[in-house]
């Protein structure tokens, strides 16, 4: 049975609708702002968290009439006629978080009504989750805290040779996201084939995400496609089949999805076409950082999963974080 008609099933009762805003500055140009939505009914609470980026899109949000016993599939379904935000938000992706801040709270309300963790309610096992650190700092002070951290890393076109041998020689780089796929962010990387080049002849067992397909990048990476992985393009199985290739990888972002169906939809597409998987996080502030890794231990917690705990967020390169693996969340309902 499809993982959605599974849980599409579960009996929900939402009785009351909330919400929680959460901030925390980043720097002096940038707060980031989330908003926790709370659905309560039968005694139980259930979350999930709008990672919307642009915080003026947080000033508003919508009241729905709460629709009392229902399904978890019948409430997805009712969301499609759902006002999400009051005027067009700044960045498109923003329709898809909002609706999975819902969907996701919905879906905790109901497996905690159910008595259910997500892992019981798809006879799933939970597993410790391996994770890596993704930052745009200095990679080598978060080796020095910690040696046997694993990285994430966004290169740039700045890079030199040099700098990019002592980073390949650590041995502790496992993604390197090429950006191509940002446009008007404060992350876009302009694709260089230069750049390219020497990512692929450098770090030859990395992973390489959301790389340019096109001209000479293309042909810089022509032969590597296993070790391609896609992530901001990525919001349906759809999304998948309309790659110009099969990658050997995919970056799950689950708040990208939007839909719970969809999600599922394309980790079974991707399982099933032997695309090995990864989790992504969104700067959670709240919940949506436990939800992440949750869903990594479900499906995915062998890869490269960009799931590490917030305090990673919260100040510089430091002893005493949590390692990887994470433990098993068995008990944690969603």
């Amino acid at each position: 049975m499809p993982l959605w008609d599974q849980l599409g099933a579960l009996g929900l009762v939402a009785e009351e609708f909330r919400t929680e805003r959460q901030s925390v500055d980043v720097s002096t140009q940038f707060t980031r702002v989330t908003t926790t939505v709370v659905l309560s009914g039968s005694g139980h609470e259930g979350r999930g968290e709008d990672v919307t980026y642009t915080a003026e899109d947080h000033d508003w949000f919508p009241d729905p009439e709460p629709p009392g016993a229902t399904t978890l599939g019948n409430f997805s379904a009712e969301l499609d006629g759902l006002t999400l935000f009051q005027a067009e938000p700044k960045m498109a992706a923003s329709v898809d978080y909002r609706r999975w801040a819902l969907e996701s709270a919905a879906l905790d309300l109901a497996l905690r009504q159910s008595g259910l963790s997500l892992g019981a309610a798809l006879g799933l096992e939970y597993r410790p989750v391996h994770f890596v650190v993704s930052t745009r700092g200095d990679a080598f002070a978060w080796l020095a805290a910690a040696p046997q951290l694993e990285l994430k890393l966004d290169p740039e076109n700045e890079w030199d040779r040099p700098f990019m041998e002592r980073l390949a020689a650590t041995g502790r780089v496992r993604v390197l996201d090429l950006k191509a796929y940002y446009t008007g962010t404060a992350v876009d990387v302009v694709p260089d084939p230069d750049l390219y080049r020497s990512v692929v002849e450098l770090f030859p067992d990395v992973v390489i995400e959301d790389a340019s397909l096109d001209g000479a990048c293309g042909d810089a990476l022509r032969g590597h496609e296993q070790r391609l992985s896609f992530d901001a393009p990525i919001h349906s199985a759809v999304d998948v089949r309309a790659l110009a290739v099969q990658p050997g990888w995919m970056n799950i972002k689950p708040s990208r999805f939007g839909r719970i169906a969809r999600l599922l939809e394309c980790i079974e597409h991707c399982d099933a076409h032997g695309i090995r998987l990864y989790g992504g996080g969104q700067f959670e502030l709240g919940v949506g950082r436990r939800h992440i890794q949750v869903l990594a231990s479900l499906f995915y917690p062998d890869g490269p999963n960009d799931v590490a705990p917030s305090e990673y967020n919260e100040g510089d390169p430091r002893p005493g974080l949590p390692q990887s693996p994470l433990p098993s969340p068995s008990g944690i309902r969603f």
